[in-house]
């Protein structure tokens, strides 16, 4: 008897098989792939010192560490007023006002540096005492020294030198309008070349959400963001946070390193965003000496998407939005973007969606083989964060002195039991918006600690204020990280 085997189920299965296999590898590809093309992350920092203001060290020695450490980029920015010391820390005959020093000492020895590291960026900032308020960092990207040596000695509530009027310069350096007019002047001046980056924001409570929508509305395209995730890290009171305001004390302290403005779900930060404001978080080393600070790159970064190792394509990039900041190399890479009907935005940028359109949030994130303490950074969550979009708020009203966003809220939290793990090492997860009604923003805050850790996280996973601690140091630093996004808008139509 010949036995008649019907091999089409088997074949049927096996083209099945395949299709299903090519479906998966294609879906796999796609997730673990960047939206972004033709540009790269660069790293940096825009706020250190040296011994020609407060530092401890050359320029050239806090140069030669950051870029050990990873930086691609960097700004020199010391105080306004004085320098008491030359580059070498050798006292002056006599104290030397800052805009001299700008000119004659700190612009050329970044010139020198440029030279010796051409495939880095090296820009010629400033930490500027902002009149009635506390510091903020400037750069002026230029060949020259004299336009932020200039705009020190107009601005600078520290520099009381008046031997320039002969020049035709006006010191304006009193009033907050003189602070206004400071942002305008670079806005007028320096649209595409500068930045006026608010430091420390909540340290001494000195600059209140009117204030920053003053400077943004003056100057939206060189006031866009602040020290979110302020320096000082391994400080005994950690970010330098350590001023006793009364009642307000709460606010002057950093919670996970973070700043209450940025720390606070619906706090100030949320305020901004929820106009549909331009204005991102940066974080930085603030570096003077190594007993309370990390060198730059050590322990924070700022990553900002870039198109070409230029200094216009780093400007644009910081003021595009597409950055993220990160404390001890928690995350190395991010790819945070909305989809819909084919179109795709990422941080800093909106997309426009027609009511009741559905969007797919992706996340996607990578973390390195180990951080600058020796251990293997692990995210433990990730909070997606979203907020309404009102508009913009009238000076003079009581919404324009209002610094809560009442809208804002944890819409989701992502763990690894969420997350698809890639064997490039990329972890993705995605997030569903159906039938969007309303404009909106969503940003991202990840930490490698989980919810309730006794006095690091609430119950919900929120950080604690970091006094809960006791004394900071660099291990208290690194067992306590956090990384934070821009948002990306959504706006319906």
């Amino acid at each position: 008897m010949k036995i008649v085997v019907n091999r089409k189920p088997a074949l049927i299965a096996a083209v099945v098989l395949v299709i299903v296999m090519l479906f998966v590898s294609a879906v796999y590809a796609q997730s673990s792939t960047s939206v972004l093309k033709d540009g790269k992350w660069v790293a940096g920092d825009f706020h250190t010192h040296t011994y020609l203001t407060d530092g401890s060290n050359t320029q050239k020695e806090v140069v030669d560490q950051a870029f050990h450490y990873g930086l691609d980029w960097m700004a020199n920015s010391e105080h306004g007023g004085l320098s008491a010391r030359d580059p070498e820390g050798n006292a002056f005959p006599y104290a030397l006002w800052r805009w001299i020093t700008l000119r004659d000492y700190s612009f050329p020895i970044i010139e020198d540096l440029r030279v010796q590291h051409p495939d880095k960026l090296l820009v010629q900032g400033l930490e500027w005492n902002v009149p009635t308020h506390e510091h903020a960092s400037v750069g002026i990207v230029a060949d020259e020294p004299t336009a932020i040596s200039d705009f020190e000695y107009i601005f600078d509530a520290a520099d009381n030198d008046n031997s320039r009027s002969s020049e035709g310069l006006e010191k304006k350096n009193v009033t907050h309008a003189d602070a206004v007019a400071g942002a305008k002047w670079l806005q007028d001046n320096y649209p595409d070349a500068s930045y006026f980056l608010i430091n420390h924001p909540s340290r001494k409570l000195k600059f209140s959400v009117a204030d920053i929508r003053d400077f943004n509305n003056a100057a939206p395209d060189v006031c866009f963001g602040f020290e979110g995730l302020p320096g000082h890290q391994k400080e005994a009171g950690r970010g330098g946070y350590d001023n006793d305001l009364g009642d307000n004390t709460y606010k002057a302290r950093t919670y996970g390193g973070a700043d209450y403005m940025v720390a606070k779900v619906g706090g100030l930060w949320d305020a901004l965003l929820g106009e549909g404001r331009k204005f991102w978080i940066f974080v930085n080393s603030d570096f003077h000496k190594t007993t309370n600070d990390f060198w730059p790159g050590e322990y924070a970064k700022s990553y900002t998407w870039v198109s070409d190792n230029s200094y216009d394509s780093l400007i644009d990039g910081l003021r595009s939005g597409n950055s993220f900041a990160v404390q001890g190399d928690l995350i190395n890479e991010l790819d945070f973007n909305i989809k819909s009907r084919g179109k795709v935005a990422v941080m800093g940028q909106t997309m426009t969606v027609n009511k009741g359109d559905n969007a797919q949030i992706t996340i996607r994130f990578k973390s390195p083989a180990a951080n600058n303490n020796g251990d293997i950074p692990q995210v433990d969550h990730i909070d997606l964060i979203a907020g309404n979009v009102t508009g913009k708020a009238e000076p003079g009203t009581t919404a324009y002195n209002r610094d809560t966003n009442e809208t804002a809220r944890v819409v989701a939290k992502f763990s690894s039991d969420d997350w698809e793990v890639c064997d490039n090492g990329w972890c993705v997860v995605k997030y569903n918006l159906k039938k969007v009604q309303k404009d909106q923003y969503f940003r991202l805050r990840g930490t490698n600690l989980g919810a309730g850790v006794e006095n690091e996280t609430d119950a919900d996973g929120n950080p604690l204020c970091d006094d809960l601690m006791g004394v900071n140091d660099a291990s208290k630093a690194y067992e306590d990280l956090w990384f934070y996004s821009n948002p990306i808008f959504v706006k319906v139509q």
